[in-house]
């Protein structure tokens, strides 16, 4: 007989809900609520992402919107060049055009990312707290203000994906089929970053959290650790963005400000940092409080706060620590 912890279950009732949900709004015949509950899959998987450099490393990156947004310009990107047939760019006497096939875009998004988050890193690594974080805000703005001076793509107005792209041969217009595609990633990012968590590597980025001089003195140098940690952070974090743009099929500057970053932190907070499923429930509450109070007020963030300075205070491992009775201490 398996013998499971309370945040193992809660785990399980938070991927049985969402499932639930989604063959709920199918039986109503409500996709709008099937595509409320993939908006929630995919930013619980930016969360997870950031959660991986905060909850392990100890890194509080302001800047993860930077590449949420990457994920999103490179599917926007991509799509609009192979609708219209153009040059993308051409590498080592091949021309390169645009693609709607998501695997290419996938890749697309988290190599590109990743090399964003390796410059990134290398200059923001070298600083420590509010410099950190001031750090990568700046990377993220200025890489904001680049995409509102872009207008080949759109500029300031964005740019329109005019067609979902393609997975296989699964419709992903079908919004179940978009939804399956988006918790199975989701659920394959969080398992990734469980073994991760479990592995030497997870030990070594925890010890680095707390202790870079101690895991230096057994010939471990912190600084490569945690970089390799904000690279693969970032990777998940513009999968999501790749989604996101995906799932409304246009992209905007918004997706790099600040205001962005924001959110994916309150995601990671409300639900608990270091938490697997932390995330996910956080950004299932921030869409319950958009959607439904924000349907009665437009102080609807006030709300939010309240809550968010309530966890922050009495509940340091946030709703799953809170529900699973643990208290998670630093």
């Amino acid at each position: 007989m398996l013998n499971l912890t309370r945040e193992q279950l809660l785990n399980g009732a938070v991927v049985s809900t969402l499932l639930v949900l989604s063959a709920l709004a199918l039986f109503l015949d409500e996709p709008f609520y099937i595509t409320l509950v993939t908006k929630v899959t995919i930013l619980a998987m930016a969360g997870v992402g950031l959660n991986l450099a905060l909850g392990l490393g100890g890194m509080v990156s302001f800047g993860h919107a930077a590449f949420f947004g990457i994920g999103g310009y490179v599917t926007g990107i991509l799509a609009s060049h192979a609708l219209n047939e153009e040059l993308l760019f051409t590498a080592f006497g091949f021309a390169v055009f645009g693609t709607t096939n998501m695997l290419f875009i996938w890749l697309f998004a988290v190599l590109i990312s990743a090399l964003a988050a390796a410059l990134i890193g290398y200059f923001s690594l070298r600083t420590q707290g509010v410099y950190f974080i001031m750090i990568t805000l700046a990377f993220a703005q200025m890489i904001y203000y680049f995409s509102i001076a872009w207008p080949a793509y759109g500029g300031e107005d964005g740019l329109s994906i005019y067609q979902r792209n393609q997975f296989f041969s699964i419709n992903t217009l079908d919004p179940l089929s978009f939804f399956a595609i988006c918790f199975s990633l989701l659920l394959a990012v969080i398992f990734l970053v469980s073994r991760l968590k479990n592995s030497h590597f997870g030990n070594a980025l925890q010890a680095a959290r707390q202790n870079e001089q101690r895991l230096a003195a057994v010939g471990i140098r912190p600084f490569g650790i945690k970089l390799t940690a904000f690279v693969i952070s970032a990777m998940i974090t513009a999968l999501a963005g790749a989604l996101f743009a995906d799932l409304n099929r246009f992209v905007s500057p918004g997706m790099f400000s600040w205001h962005t970053s924001g959110e994916i932190m309150i995601f990671v907070l409300l639900g608990g940092v270091g938490r697997l499923f932390g995330p996910v429930i956080g950004a299932g509450l921030f869409i319950l409080f958009e959607y439904y109070l924000g349907g009665v007020t437009e102080h609807w963030m006030l709300f939010l706060g309240v809550m968010l300075l309530t966890v922050v205070l009495f509940a340091r491992g946030g709703i799953v620590g809170v529900l699973a009775g643990e208290v998670k201490h630093d």
